[in-house]
């Protein structure tokens, strides 16, 4: 760990030494964090990495030029509740039972009480902490019965009481302020919990302000995610009914973020522009429904999603014009990444043209590559003063450890378990290696492990949401796959019967490592 420079420029100071202590602990001076976090883009999604894409992302490609691209970057599962834990905590999600899969916006908080997160490393270093955007780990509701929460089948409404705050949610996970929407914007309940007090709490149902269908609606393969009473308009434009704050739109949801997020970083500078500040910006796009801002509307080559993509890439100018305007923007880190990969099978691809999830088998979902490899650029101009790439592993979970690096904290034995700091490749080591070993796993835990050039998968299928999840296998066939994921990409080639004795390795270590924490 680095030594504390801030102990000893303290200490010159106090002797009275000839320097210009104000300038050497403007320096010092712990840096602003910002992490961007996009839900279900692609690596594809973004031109500086697909020069195919019929989407260009300026913005982003600007912050790649400036920054750190990391090309083997991946989420610590392929779906976004286990993501953002992982990404909170440190630690894979399959070491607590609820936050191993997907939840639905009426759950309550995965994350066990007391629990590490990133917000609290950052509020121990003296941060102001801040989440803004989708939560998606759940929320106590204060009932109106005093009961679970229960949705009536025939009317659509709850029993929650949202003139209450939520018992349990962000701000006790080491955010000081939160605003946010419980879920993804295709599941209700639809609305805005500023500090876990619900913004409008005036709730109607979905189909009183939307349409269930268009005349003009046309299906396709995704209207097998919802019910004969959700609203479909067309590929990608659906959302559950549900309930909805009356004042809110669903089409305005991102909009809303984002106001918030520039109040948020406009108020600190003026109210504690000495203070350090970590943003959680957790968006919701190019999740469903692909509703893009009026600007980014017709703009793309690729549609609503295309369009959608252009609205999450405006966000990386956004937020750099609001950190520039109030001095933020040399001693800021922002991270760029996402929860998981792009829903994209292969009928999309093939009617689109388009490859959102790069070179890699699946998509979201799945334990193959296509399920949780992410897009991350890092820009610091304090410290990467030139474009770099790392092309070794690294998790979203290794933020943690990195934060704590950078804060110059020691993780207690009960956190962040699996994570490895990064930040010596940020300093400029790209030999570094951050990892050797990674477990995933899929919508379905189906679980995998990657060990230097080698990947094993339990079982057969995608695990996910390409068909078939789950495969039987006759006898004589092989009851799991192993892939040289160095020359095999995209997972075509199953070795599982050519190289037994690395598939036997392989399980060991992905059941040690079930139960063993990584990085201890």
């Amino acid at each position: 760990m680095r030594p504390n420079t801030k102990t000893i420029l303290a200490t010159i100071c106090a002797a009275g030494a000839i320097v210009s202590c104000d300038d050497e602990q403007q320096k010092e001076r712990l840096p602003n964090v910002v992490i961007i976090f996009t839900d279900d883009m692609g690596y594809g999604d973004i031109s500086a990495f697909n020069n195919l894409s019929p989407i260009k992302t300026p913005h982003i490609d600007q912050l790649a030029s400036e920054g750190m691209a990391f090309t083997k970057a991946h989420a610590s599962a392929s779906v976004s509740t286990p993501s953002r834990y992982g990404l909170l905590t440190g630690r894979y999600a399959f070491r607590t039972e609820r936050a191993q899969t997907g939840i639905w916006g009426y759950e309550t908080v995965v994350i066990e009480p007391g629990r590490m997160t990133l917000g609290n490393l950052f509020q121990n270093a003296g941060y102001s902490t801040a989440i803004i955007g989708k939560w998606h780990l759940g929320l106590n509701w204060v009932t109106k019965d005093g009961k679970k929460v229960a949705i009536d089948s025939q009317t659509g409404y709850s029993n929650i009481n949202y003139t209450k705050p939520v018992e349990l949610g962000p701000n006790d996970f080491g955010f000081e302020y939160s605003f946010i929407h419980p879920a993804s914007t295709d599941m209700p309940p639809y609305l805005f919990l500023r500090n876990h007090l619900p913004v409008d709490p005036n709730m109607i149902i979905t189909n009183e302000v939307y349409p269930i269908r268009l005349p003009d609606t046309e299906y396709s393969w995704d209207r097998r995610f919802i019910s004969d009473n959700d609203i479909y308009w067309r590929l990608g434009v659906w959302w559950r009914n549900g309930e909805l704050s009356a004042s809110l739109r669903i089409e305005d949801i991102h909009t809303e973020i984002m106001s918030d997020a520039r109040e948020y970083i406009d108020s600190h500078a003026r109210m504690h522009k000495d203070k350090p500040f970590f943003l959680l910006l957790s968006l919701t796009g190019p999740h469903t429904p692909w509703l893009a801002e009026e600007p980014f509307r017709g703009k793309s080559e690729l549609g609503d999603y295309g369009d959608f993509v252009l609205t999450m890439d405006h966000v990386v100018k956004d937020i750099r014009d609001a950190l520039q305007k109030n001095g933020f923007s040399k001693n800021t880190i922002i991270i760029f990444t996402s929860d998981n990969g792009t829903p994209w099978p292969e009928i999309q691809i093939e009617t689109s043209g388009h490859q959102a999830n790069l070179g890699r088998r699946g998509q979201k979902g799945d334990v193959h590559d296509g399920g949780h490899r992410v897009p991350m650029i890092i820009h610091w101009p304090d410290v990467i003063n030139q474009p770099r790439s790392y092309h070794n592993l690294v998790s979203l979970k290794d933020i943690f450890a990195t934060a704590a690096e950078l804060t110059e904290q020691e993780i207690p034995a009960n956190a962040g378990e699996d994570s490895f700091s990064f930040l010596k490749v940020l300093r400029g080591d790209l030999d570094h290696v951050v990892r050797n070993t990674m477990v995933h796993h899929s919508s379905g835990l189906k679980f995998g492990i990657r060990y230097g050039e080698w990947k094993y998968i339990e079982g057969l299928g995608s695990g996910g949401f390409t068909r078939p999840a789950f495969i039987e296998p006759a006898p004589g066939e092989p009851t799991g796959q192993l892939y040289n994921i160095e020359t095999d990409s995209l997972e075509s080639e199953n070795l599982f019967f050519v190289h037994p004795e690395i598939v036997t390795k392989l399980q060991n270590e992905l059941s040690r490592l079930k139960t063993t924490g990584e990085a201890r």
